[in-house]
């Protein structure tokens, strides 16, 4: 028999393990898998963005997936606690751009093993290669688990941390939908976020601009009635079958609600290739530099401007030939020539898989959840954290954030209630 159970070894079932064990109470933590925290080892580029340090509010700007049920989670540990906490484990942080905390040692391996040497002195039970057959409930509360070859172990409270369906070679398959379902609770429809977007365009089949960088671009998802959805602003990279990259990914969720909602196969979406310019700047100040060679060819004066690759793309698609030399251009071709520079649009078809995105949309739905403890409305005793719910947030630390704040509540609250029942 153990006070609690935590199935999961993710960053919000660590997390979890190690708020419930500081309670003093018996922790099992179970996982499937052969070693813990696989996905936070390959989190951050390998270097695992442990959080982001921005205040509440604009944090929660950057979780679309239900931001809003996050205050909760946030009072009881937020992005600062997190910060307070690794550096209590001696894991010295460094900021960097746009927020972004990382150790110092640039290791997301530090992170792994910091986490598992405070479990182990905790005195945690540890099992791996362990899977759970079904999480037992009585008409209330939840009882305890089943594993495989049919072993039953009783708990008093249970703690679901199995993430979602995306990065699936982690671990994550899906395993704490059915058993939520069971307990009574509905899961949202799941689909896939911050993953790359694909497009049936003939330039993107032809390869032709495959492998192009865009650096601290504007990326627009416009719906089919020509109103913009959402613009995000950063790099991105053409792809054989789409477009990816950082500002691509956090427009995919749009991409894919849009596509549903307006029951529409394709859905426009628009490159600002120079965001802090205004189109009569362009026009202008390509004008300045072409009339200073006016004998030169246009791909010549123009080079550096925008990236060339692009450049040379977008001279063929308004039908001007790259050798023309300023004297011989219109005005209006000029015009033409900055429309699309600030204004390049394109449709694209869907998205990649769920297993190949970073992040799960849906899950067990948040509405049926004490934000303050993370505990089922449905059995007392049960509690949810991480990625199985249905929040989620856009790359950048934020759905670690969410992983770290909503598993520490949940221990914590799964560790309270057993001393309650004591």
């Amino acid at each position: 028999m153990y006070d609690v159970i935590v199935i999961g070894g993710g960053p919000s079932g660590l997390m979890a393990t190690i708020a419930a064990a500081e309670q003093g109470t018996r922790v099992l933590l179970l996982d499937k898998g052969n070693k813990l925290g696989r996905k936070l080892a390959i989190s951050g580029g390998g270097r695992c963005n442990v959080t982001n340090r921005m205040d509440t509010e604009e944090l929660i700007k950057h979780i679309p997936g239900n931001g809003r049920f996050m205050y909760s989670p946030f009072s009881v540990f937020n992005n600062e606690n997190i910060i307070s906490f690794f550096e209590s484990l001696g894991i010295q942080l460094k900021e960097e751009d746009r927020g972004r905390m990382f150790p110092i040692s640039d290791k997301a391996q530090t992170v792994v093993d910091t986490l598992l040497n405070k479990v182990n002195e905790l005195g945690v039970d540890i099992r791996t290669n362990t899977s759970v057959k079904k999480v037992r409930y009585d008409e209330e509360k939840v009882v305890g688990v089943t594993i495989d070859h049919g072993e039953e172990i009783d708990a008093n409270a249970v703690v679901i941390a199995t993430g979602g369906k995306s990065v699936p070679h982690t671990g994550s398959t899906g395993d704490g939908y059915p058993w939520a379902k069971e307990a009574g609770h509905t899961i949202t429809e799941l689909y896939p976020t911050e993953v790359p977007i694909t497009s049936n365009e003939p330039f993107i089949k032809s390869k032709e601009l495959q492998g192009l960088s865009l650096r601290n671009i504007e990326l627009s998802v416009i719906n089919p009635k020509g109103k913009t959805i959402i613009t995000h602003e950063g790099d991105m990279i053409f792809t054989h079958f789409g477009i990816s990259g950082p500002a691509v990914l956090r427009c995919s969720q749009f991409v894919v609600k849009a596509l549903k909602k307006f029951k529409t196969g394709k859905v426009t979406m628009a490159i600002d290739v120079l965001p802090t310019k205004s189109k009569e700047d362009v026009f202008q100040e390509m004008k300045k530099i072409a009339a200073a060679e006016p004998k030169k060819a246009i791909k010549n004066v123009l080079k550096g401007y925008i990236p060339e690759r692009f450049l040379l793309f977008l001279l063929e698609k308004i039908g001007l030939d790259a050798t023309t030399p300023y004297t011989n251009l219109s005005h209006e071709t000029l015009r033409e020539l900055a429309l699309e520079i600030k204004e390049f649009s394109f449709s694209v078809n869907g998205t990649l898989s769920i297993e190949k995105a970073f992040v799960t949309g849906g899950g067990v739905s948040v509405k049926e959840i004490y934000p303050k403890r993370m505990e089922s409305k449905k059995k007392a005793g049960l509690f949810f954290c991480g990625e199985v719910l249905d929040i989620h947030g856009y790359t950048g630390g934020y759905n670690i954030t969410v992983a770290f704040s909503t598993g520490y509540t949940a221990g914590r609250s799964a560790g309270e209630r057993i001393l309650q029942l004591q």
